[in-house]
């Protein structure tokens, strides 16, 4: 049985094909148009079908849109729709509404619209060059289409991909069709959701909010908020405090008037202050401290052991640090694609578990699932170009012998990660034993000088390098750098004394592994600097051409692309 799981709502527009049971492929749309979190001008921002990512999905498992037996799409205009009586026909113009419904823009009702036509462009829309895969499909006969509430998404997206047979579960966003946070309970073949907050109340938006008073893009530069916070101080910590307040699972937010609060909003790429440092940390410490009363109420409610984690705000590795920290529940999983992305994974999942009687034998424990390239077809494409490159055997020891020579190298092996997080496949790579990396690194991407650089580490030396460390693959949790390894691998350690981590095991990835075996034994540190393989304003780098012209047109010193080397 083939599901195709589709996200087109808000941001970060994805696939994902599951089969029997297994997810077979999944990825976003903007790896393959290079339009960063699918984002294009009104109205089109959002709600176009990530064709691409559907293409490349159906190729991967060798199938045709005519093959699939079940459509999952992870939004239900019904919740919306159901006290208004007006047709959804395209075309419409939001001059069409006349309810009083308060839409959050303008072109809401438009976008709802293309949601209840969303099978029809699926039969009817694909791109002219892409249109191969999709012809076959001539009605939606051919398979039965499921409209898969957001947050119902987001948890199956945690419960059905987590190594657990039993977990609480906890999902926290800007928002879905009318909820912002979701719990539930999965025990074996059943999952009951217990409770639900529901708009204005969202603590995703309260960060957005300030995220966008910082002078930041709210929806895509939250993660920018969070590394701000650790140079400030909690003196605002108060002021946040008054607008929250929660009972058993529940909890109300007040959208605060920021200037009336903190004064002038910052300009976009205008000069940071001690006053953004501090709003920052007070914001990330009361978010904090909100999902730690959130996970311990869960935790009461349910008596799990275990936690699994989704939704955009649980890709705040700090706070997922201080819920694993406060010891309620014994393992907290994130899934790695927890923001909307992944919502096209849960929508695959769950349906596909319905559909076959709620039977499970697939975790997710790598988050490989997008495309790769032979190495025919990458040298294929330097004869093309007409690059010099060499061709090495030892692939993981020439790449080691370049980054131990204090070099950066541009990394592309295998299948491209799903998600956000660079994990090994389009990565950039350096060594970690020089504290200014970090800045090199992020005049490499033009990125802001207080970004942190995250760390890969071994998974069998993790608990040396870093303090409490075991396995943590998707780059979800912080811990603190271990203070006699501190000087060893300054690069990596952020102000606070942490640092992100990603570990590595062989059966994961057994390259990118290898890679850190051999730069250990030239440098006797099995840590390496990893980041995500772009620069500013541009997705992850998914294709050689994307690769190649990163590489050449960034100070990036050397590109290991596939069993291939080219220096500069």
């Amino acid at each position: 049985m083939i599901t195709l799981g589709i996200n087109a709502a808000f941001h970060d527009s994805s696939a994902c094909l599951v089969r029997d049971g297994a997810v077979i492929a999944a990825a976003e749309e903007e790896r393959f148009t290079r339009i960063k979190h699918g984002k294009r001008p009104l109205p089109f921002t959002v709600w176009e079908l990530p064709y691409h990512a559907i293409d490349y999905c159906l190729e991967a498992a060798g199938a045709e849109l005519a093959d699939v037996d079940h459509v999952a799409y992870a939004y239900d205009p019904a919740p919306l729709l159901k006290n208004h009586a007006f047709p959804l026909t395209l075309p419409l113009e939001p001059a069409s509404f006349t309810t009083k419904q308060h839409w959050t823009s303008p072109w809401e009702p438009l976008a709802l619209a293309y949601v209840v036509n969303a099978e029809r462009q699926l039969l009817d829309g694909a791109p002219h060059h892409i249109r191969k895969r999709f012809a076959g499909a001539k009605s939606s006969k051919h398979w039965q289409w499921h409209f898969v509430e957001h947050h119902l998404a987001h948890e199956a997206s945690a419960f059905l991909a987590a190594p657990f047979g039993e977990s609480a579960v906890m999902t926290l966003d800007g928002r879905g069709e009318l909820a912002t946070t979701s719990y539930g309970h999965f025990a074996g073949d059943r999952y009951q959701r217990i409770a639900q907050v529901q708009m204005p109340h969202s603590l995703g938006l309260l960060y957005e909010q300030v995220t966008d008073y910082l002078g930041f893009l709210h929806s895509s530069d939250e993660y920018k908020v969070m590394a701000l916070a650790s140079y400030g101080e909690p003196r605002y910590a108060s002021q946040f405090r008054r607008l929250i307040s929660i009972s058993d699972g529940r909890y109300t937010v007040e959208r605060p008037n920021l200037v009336e609060l903190f004064g002038p909003s910052r300009q976009r790429g205008g000069e940071l202050e001690r006053k953004h440092f501090d709003i920052a940390r007070s914001l990330q410490l009361v978010l904090e401290e909100s999902a730690v009363a959130l996970a311990e109420w869960l935790h009461r409610e349910t008596g799990a052991e275990n936690l699994a984690m989704a939704g955009g705000v649980a890709l705040n590795c700090v706070m997922n640090a201080r819920i694993r920290d406060a010891g309620h529940f014994k393992r907290v999983w994130v899934q790695p694609a927890a923001g909307d992305a992944g919502t096209a994974l849960g929508a695959g999942l769950w349906t596909d578990w319905e559909a076959r009687g709620r039977v499970r034998g697939w975790h997710m424990d790598h988050a490989y699932f997008g495309p790769e390239y032979s190495d025919d077809e990458i040298e294929a494409f330097l004869e093309r170009g007409k690059l010099r490159y060499r061709r090495v055997r030892d692939v993981a020891g020439a790449a080691a012998d370049i980054l131990a020579h204090d070099k950066i190298v541009g990394w592309f092996q295998g299948r491209m990660e799903f998600g956000p997080r660079a994990l090994g496949a389009r990565s950039i790579l350096a060594s970690p034993l020089n504290a200014d990396m970090q800045a090199r690194l992020n005049e490499i991407k033009d990125r802001e000088d207080f970004r942190p650089v995250a760390p890969v580490v071994l998974e069998e030396e993790a608990g040396r390098w870093f303090v409490g460390a075991n396995v943590s693959p998707f780059m979800l949790f912080v811990h603190q750098v271990a203070p006699d390894k501190a000087a060893r691998i300054p690069a990596v350690r952020h102000v606070d004394g942490t640092a992100r981590i990603q570990t590595i095991n062989r059966r994961q990835n057994e390259r990118y592994y290898d890679l850190l075996k051999a730069f250990q034994a030239r440098t006797g540190v099995p840590v390496l600097v990893n980041t995500s393989f772009n620069t500013r304003s541009e997705p992850v780098v998914c294709t050689p051409r994307d690769a190649v012209e990163c590489f050449w047109t960034s100070p990036i010193d050397a590109l290991v692309i596939g069993s291939f080397v080219i220096e500069k």
